[in-house]
């Protein structure tokens, strides 16, 4: 009897001890006995199993344990309903987590993380299994757009604040990167100096420039030392990331400023671009831009001419450059004038081809009849086509002998076929003269001074009134005009109006001006 009484009380005495050991809110180390539906049964060296909820696993966890795993293991409470220890995981690393977040927050060592979530005002970090808060300024040391991005992305943080109560920690990826910078920093300015090459990443872009990242320094490559050649944007040449050599053009080290060049790293294309590209010289290029007023030609790289609309074609009405040009199409051109003072080059692709107006030189003589279509239409005069491609004028003044046009509209349409007498060709100026009233005699040569004399009274219908009088259609369409100053109201006092048939008398015949005057005054009523 007395010794069962020694063994129990030497039983009860170990359990005693180990209760004292495995309590709510220790750590320990258990073995695993099997995987539950609802859980896993642990072996911790007590009286009674442990249990940790399904829930604290990952389904890839949950796969891989075996009996015998070995895990750390928090106490959570003694029994439950089931007389099991209650266990936890995730509260068991979270223990073993912070006790090394606290060492690292107080020696300001990094630690690395896991962007997992985005949150009000930031970001959430997962730190071996310790949820971390970052704030959105604390992110990089720009601006952060796309937070999204970041989630999943696993990055190096320093501790900011922890408070270990409320289990809140606040951390920082832009004091690492502001230290890393800081050191580069110092690194590339042993490497700056005026002339220097050195190779930097765009940072950013805007509408004068580029924003270079030299290693912890920024510098700014200008719109204007891009390119040798014309340029609207930066964006034409960079995307932010690229990685690209300039040449320091400029250091202040007083207020760290560098100015950088892109351009400088090639040979100015202007230089005895004269020698090279004499005018008359025949060239070949990329179309690069096309504006209303001509296109930009790409003979070699920075090396840019005008092609003016006026030198695309030969065609008399031209259309928009779009019309002939596309941008990426290569053309041949002829230089027409190099002035390397102003870098401007101007550039002809019509004279690549055959000048219609030679053509026209060699078939055309004066005095020749020829035929085509009214093309277009102007207050002086009316625009003829020709086969060769090339327009003709009929000026207002050559559209009839006997009668005053007013406007070409009026003897002419747009789109009608129409005879003509050439009456000059200037193919230096591109001009042929056209004439509408050559196809018949003159009349004022013989008709006109035979049909009419001084003092003879006619009668003719009012075809316009003017300030200076009236003019009078008369005999064979010939016009007179009635001056002003000879016109005779109608005894009703009515006042005359265009279509009246009125009676008047001849007082000038100029065969040369080609012009007759008329008065109503001493006329015989009829």
């Amino acid at each position: 009897m007395d010794t069962n009484r020694n063994n129990d009380s030497e039983m009860e005495k170990l359990y005693a001890e180990t209760f004292q050991v495995i309590q709510p809110g220790v750590l320990l180390t258990g073995k695993v006995i099997s995987v539950k539906s609802g859980g896993v049964i642990v072996d911790i060296g007590y009286k009674s199993e442990g249990f940790i909820k399904k829930e604290e696993f990952s389904e890839e966890e949950i796969k891989g344990l075996r009996s015998g795993d070995v895990l750390e293991v928090y106490v959570e409470q003694m029994r439950d309903s089931e007389g099991m220890v209650r266990l936890s995981k995730e509260r068991a690393t979270k223990m073993k987590s912070w006790d090394s977040l606290e060492k690292a927050c107080q020696e300001g060592s990094p630690i690395e993380g896991r962007i997992i979530e985005k949150t009000k005002g930031g970001m959430t970090v997962d730190i071996g299994g310790v949820k971390a808060f970052l704030p959105a300024s604390q992110i990089d040391t720009r601006l952060i757009k796309d937070f999204d991005a970041l989630i999943g992305r696993t990055m190096d943080f320093r501790i900011l604040k922890m408070n270990s109560k409320r289990s809140n920690i606040i951390v920082s990826r832009r004091v690492l990167l502001e230290e890393e910078r800081f050191k580069m920093k110092g690194e590339t300015l042993c490497r700056i100096s005026e002339g220097a090459l050195i190779r930097g990443t765009v940072k950013n872009i805007t509408d004068y420039g580029v924003f270079i990242d030299l290693g912890g320094l920024d510098g700014l490559l200008h719109i204007s030392d891009i390119s040798w050649g014309r340029i609207t944007h930066p964006s034409e040449f960079f995307s932010i990331g690229d990685e690209i050599d300039v040449i320091v053009l400029k250091y202040d080290a007083e207020h760290e400023k560098v100015t950088l060049g892109y351009k400088q790293n090639n040979p100015d294309p202007w230089e005895k671009i004269a020698e090279k590209y004499s005018a008359g010289t025949k060239v070949s290029g990329k179309v690069v831009s096309i504006t209303d007023y001509g296109a930009f030609i790409e003979i070699e790289r920075g090396l840019e001419g005008l092609v003016h609309i006026s030198e695309i074609d030969w065609s008399p009405r031209l259309k928009h450059p779009s019309k002939y040009l596309a941008v990426g199409e290569v053309v041949d051109a002829i230089v027409l004038k190099v002035d390397e003072d102003e870098r401007k080059l101007s550039l002809s692709i019509r004279r690549t081809k055959q000048s219609p107006w030679q053509l026209v030189r060699d078939h055309y003589q004066p005095g020749q009849q020829i035929s085509g279509k009214v093309k277009s239409i102007t207050d002086f005069g009316a625009f003829v086509g020709l086969p060769e491609g090339v327009d003709g004028l009929i000026h207002i003044s050559d559209m009839s002998w006997t009668k005053h046009v007013k406007h070409p509209s009026e003897v002419l349409k747009k789109g009608q076929k129409v005879d003509a007498v050439i009456l000059s060709v200037d193919a230096e100026r591109e001009k042929i003269a056209l004439g509408l009233k050559q196809l018949e005699p003159d009349p004022w040569v013989d008709r006109i001074p035979s049909l009419f004399r001084l003092g003879d009274e006619i009668t003719g219908k009012a075809l316009k009134l003017t300030d200076f009088g009236i003019f009078l259609e008369m005999e064979g369409g010939v016009e007179g005009l009635i001056y002003s100053s000879e016109v005779v109201q109608s005894s009703e006092g009515a006042p005359i109006m265009e279509g009246d048939l009125l009676r008047a008398r001849i007082i000038r015949i100029d065969t040369e001006e080609r012009k007759i005057g008329l008065s109503m005054k001493h006329v015989r009523t009829e």
